[in-house]
């Protein structure tokens, strides 16, 4: 059945040759039990472990059942101890962490076998070697002798011809090896056994043949008994392992011991967050960037909420309007006097330190948009009286609140005084050191009609010729003014006439691009300086040099006109589109106020996301050689395992399956709790408002890219590990760990 043939086994060490068998010639038959003994460094474990194919020979031929062996590779060493070798070894070699039951088992799940086929056969053999009552318990738990006898359980259940034994007593007392031996003699009956021991009398009675060897050769070969030479050889029935029992190791690897598993989630928890901060912080750094690199020429707050609308009628806006657009589902809110948003006003007001001049600017909104409570104060009583949201950290709020409560102001550009602040909110953003300002609606229509005055294009016509207005020219309201009349400056009168104007009439056209409005009007008189503060009750004349001074109702009717533009907030900008058309559909043109954004990033920005790409690379290839060398370490303890795989019959594809599974189950888990964690910052149960930020910019590709590469990284890892396993023969790789 197994014939050897001058065969010899040499080891090369460091340029050192030594011999480790030599020209060994035997024969063994099937029904034979073998007792090969000898000192220790004769040879005998260098020849069970060449009869085994767990090691290579360099000179001479092996045959099995006559075929010759000398070519084989290691994937064909597999297949023979697949079909014809069971091991058992002095220190057992079992799953510690696997119950008798799971190590019996393996065997067969290894070898193709399905459950239904498994259970029955698996329960047949412990009961036979007399530990039925320990199956479920973990085989760390068992006493040397038991351990030696799942041992025999595994060997057994594997059901090949021959059955190889190294040293199964050696770590035994009497009893048990004697229990050990009577098992193995009964399993001989009808198998080649063979048992290398360094205590013949424990197995003398039963062997059939005892070979003695020294310094590597065969010095004693003598046959005890006769036996049956007509023994038919069997190979062991082995099927490709099936998909089921891949998982049901893998999944079984991965839990059994606990602190591996934690081990290794931790590695690709690691994985998955260095990824994903360095990914997203680049995202979010390019969003910032983005975003502080727009600007428009036309509008100061270019925000993807904001949608800017005006009637296709060029009309203005009524209340009617308003109430439709509140209705609409993704309205947030309406900012009627739409030109405030886009323009700063400067409050000024004296102090009694005259070293410095208390000042603040802001955007001015109606009192009406004003959200939340004070934290400071009260709300406006009079037109007067304003209430700010600043920043906490706002010199003027930290340093001089008291003072800031109790000055008034003046609205530099418009000249309207006695302003005076009574509330304050606290901003959101500590780093906002502009205000926000609400005022009275009477406020703001005043501002309304500041803000047309400087908007609006303006023509003067005099007997039917147009004045020059490029000379400074203005208007200006003045009570002094009788209501339909007008005064000039004396300069405006001799640049218009060389003749008295008196009485004579004066139309007064304004245009912007969203209304035109004219008057006309009778020159009532022409102030110069001797008569300038009779006729306007104004002291400074100098400063008022080319202005036209009109009655306070008059000027009103040419500015103080309705919002012909006005901006729509919206709450879902991803629905900025429905919103745009159910706008058009009410009669409006809107525009995105995004749509004017000039990007200023440009070239920047593709160096970023080029830099992005390449740093994410770099960061996932140092990762996955960090992570491979940690893992590694943590897997040297598993090394043992999947050795043993490899010595049971399993093939590399089987063993990279296996832990590719379990590599994949820890990647994936590790996975869903970094989506957890994300879902519970996102949900605001776990406070990471950096974290927050950066989930902002990362879509579901980003997710399955970043799932994709831990998959990838996680089969690298299992590959690279799976072919140390088997870049030696068997023996080498398990003398390594063992």
């Amino acid at each position: 059945m197994l014939e050897l043939k001058n065969v010899s086994k040499y080891y090369y060490s460091k340029g050192i040759i030594t011999t480790g068998l030599t020209k060994i010639n035997l024969e063994m038959k099937m029904g034979e039990f073998i007792a090969i003994t000898g000192e220790s460094g004769s040879g005998k474990s260098t020849l069970l472990n060449v009869i085994s194919g767990l090691d290579s020979y360099e000179d001479g031929e092996m045959y099995i059942n006559g075929k010759e062996t000398s070519h084989y590779t290691e994937k064909d060493f597999e297949e023979y101890r697949r079909k014809y070798i069971a091991n058992i070894f002095q220190n057992f070699n079992l799953i510690n962490s696997y119950t008798v039951y799971q190590n019996v088992e393996l065997v067969l799940l290894l070898n193709g076998y399905k459950k239904r086929q498994i259970k029955k056969k698996v329960l047949d053999i412990i009961e036979q070697v007399g530990l039925t009552k320990f199956k479920n318990t973990k085989v760390s738990k068992l006493s040397g002798g038991q351990k030696q006898r799942v041992a025999i359980a595994r060997a057994m259940v594997k059901d090949t011809p021959i059955i190889v034994a190294d040293e199964p007593t050696g770590n035994l007392d009497s009893e048990s090896a004697k229990d050990v031996i009577e098992i193995l003699r009964k399993v001989a009956k009808d198998k080649l056994v063979i048992v290398v021991t360094h205590n013949l009398e424990q197995i003398e009675e039963y062997a059939t043949r005892i070979i003695k060897m020294h310094d590597g050769r065969i010095v004693e070969n003598q046959e005890i008994k006769k036996v049956d030479n007509n023994i038919k050889v069997e190979e062991s029935k082995y099927f490709k392992i099936t998909l089921i029992n891949k998982y049901r190791l893998g999944i079984r690897n991965t839990f059994n011991i606990f602190s591996k598993f934690v081990l290794l989630f931790l590695v690709f928890f690691f994985i998955v967050s260095a990824i994903f901060l360095e990914y997203g912080s680049f995202k979010l750094y390019e969003n910032l960037s983005s975003k502080t690199s727009l600007y428009s020429m036309m509008f100061d707050d270019i925000s993807e909420n904001r949608i800017i609308i005006k009637k296709s009628d060029k009309t203005y806006f009524t209340e009617e309007d308003y109430k439709k657009i509140k209705n609409l589902s993704n309205t947030d809110y309406i900012v009627e006097n739409d030109l405030f948003i886009d323009r700063i006003f400067s409050f000024e007001a004296d102090t009694d330190d005259y070293s410095y001049m208390m000042y603040m600017s802001g955007n001015i909104n109606s009192i009406d948009n004003f959200e939340g409570a004070l934290d400071i104060g009260r709300m406006p009583e009079n037109d007067n009286e304003i209430v700010v949201i600043a920043s906490k950290k706002h010199s003027l709020i930290e340093n001089k609140l008291d003072e800031f409560l109790n000055t008034e102001f003046t609205i530099g550009e418009v000249n309207i005084s006695n302003i005076k602040v009574v509330g304050v909110k606290y901003s959101e953003n500590d780093n906002d050191y502009n205000f926000k300002i609400y005022v009275s609606n009477n406020m703001i229509e005043t501002l309304r009609g500041y803000i047309n005055s400087t908007m609006c294009d303006l023509k003067i016509i005099f007997e039917e010729n147009q004045i020059n207005t490029d000379m400074y020219i203005r208007l200006l309201p003045n009570k002094e003014v009788e209501k339909g009349k007008v005064i000039i400056d004396s300069a405006i009168a001799s640049m218009i006439s060389n003749k008295s104007v008196k009485n004579k009439s004066l139309s007064i056209n304004v245009s912007n691009i969203y209304y035109e409005s004219t008057i006309d009007l009778k020159i009532d008189n022409t102030y110069t300086k001797s008569n300038f503060k009779k006729l306007t009750g104004l002291s400074k004349y100098d400063e008022n040099r080319y202005v036209i001074f009109m009655n306070e109702e008059d000027y009103n009717s040419l500015y103080y006109k309705p919002s012909y533009q006005s901006s729509v907030y919206i709450k879902n900008v991803e629905e900025i589109e429905t919103t745009m058309q159910e706008l058009k559909n009410l009669g409006l043109i809107p525009k995105k106020a995004s749509d004017y954004a000039i990007d200023n990033y440009g070239m920047s920005k593709q160096i970023l996301r080029i830099t992005t790409v390449i740093v994410t690379i770099i960061v996932i290839f140092v990762l996955f050689f960090i992570s491979y060398f940690i893992i590694r370490i943590i897997l040297a303890s598993r090394k043992t395992y999947y050795t043993t795989l490899r010595i049971l019959g399993a093939t590399y594809k089987n063993v990279r399956r296996i832990l590719d599974i379990e590599l994949f189950i820890n990647s994936s888990i590790a996975f869903a709790v970094s989506l957890i964690l994300i879902y519970l910052v996102r949900a605001n149960i776990i406070e990471l408002e950096y974290i927050k930020n950066i989930t902002d910019f990362i879509g579901i590709k980003e997710y399955v890219l970043m799932y994709l590469v831990l998959v990838v990284m996680s089969r690298l890892i299992s590959r690279r590990f799976s072919k140390k396993i088997f870049k030696k023969t068997a023996m080498n790789t398990y003398k390594e760990e063992v």
